[in-house]
């Protein structure tokens, strides 16, 4: 008998974190027994939303809002991600970017693609360095996901969309998911953060009635 599981996932494509927590949930997701399927459903979450068009320099943005070791800071992410199998290295892409336009494609974009479209958003920024404001780099990657290159032109050149975009986001602070990545579960619980394989492993259990929600 085929059992479901939804996962309504908020992540940020710039989220170094983000990138950690989908990488666990994968590992997780490949422990499955067959016969479970998972449908995961992005949601658009905006890390800074003031962040300027042309971006800026993710030190200077880290240091100005948390103050501190910012290599410190960076080494244990790195650390994180390679633990989690994501060869990171924060100096491959030294900038912030706006996100909103990648957003856009990745919640019109058809259910199954949706996680696969946002994975790869994020690889094109964190592990080969580009910049994801750049609407022609965003159409190659979506024609990948379901997109024609024209289509995901035409949508992220569309202001109304972006601003439905901007809407949900403000809507998901407001509902009180303040960081990211945020995984909600059949829409009965919900785990926040990069967690281990086995955080994820017992998540998957709870949704499937193997084991009690404590």
């Amino acid at each position: 008998m085929t059992q479901s599981i939804r996962i309504d996932l908020f992540t940020d494509i710039i989220c170094p974190w983000c990138l950690i927590g989908t990488a666990r949930l994968d590992q997780a997701l490949a422990t499955l027994p067959e016969g479970v399927n998972v449908e995961i459903l992005h949601h658009p979450f905006l890390l800074d939303p003031s962040t300027p068009q042309e971006g800026e320099n993710t030190r200077k943005r880290l240091k100005a809002k948390y103050g501190g070791d910012i290599d410190a800071m960076q080494a244990r992410v790195q650390t994180a991600a390679r633990d989690a199998g994501v060869p990171l290295d924060m100096s491959v892409q030294p900038m912030s970017y706006p996100t909103i336009m990648p957003h856009t494609l990745i919640r019109s974009a058809a259910p199954e693609h949706q996680y696969g479209l946002a994975k790869a958003f994020a690889d094109a920024y964190f592990l080969e360095g580009r910049n994801i404001t750049d609407k022609e780099l965003l159409a190659d990657i979506a024609a990948e996901h379901g997109f024609t290159r024209e289509a995901a032109l035409t949508l992220i050149e569309d202001e109304a969309e972006n601003d439905i975009t901007k809407a949900m986001a403000v809507s998901a602070s407001q509902q009180g998911i303040n960081g990211v990545p945020f995984f909600i579960f059949n829409n009965q619980f919900a785990i926040s953060g990069g967690q281990p394989l086995e955080v994820f492993q017992r998540a998957f259990r709870v949704a499937l009635g193997e084991e009690e929600l404590t």
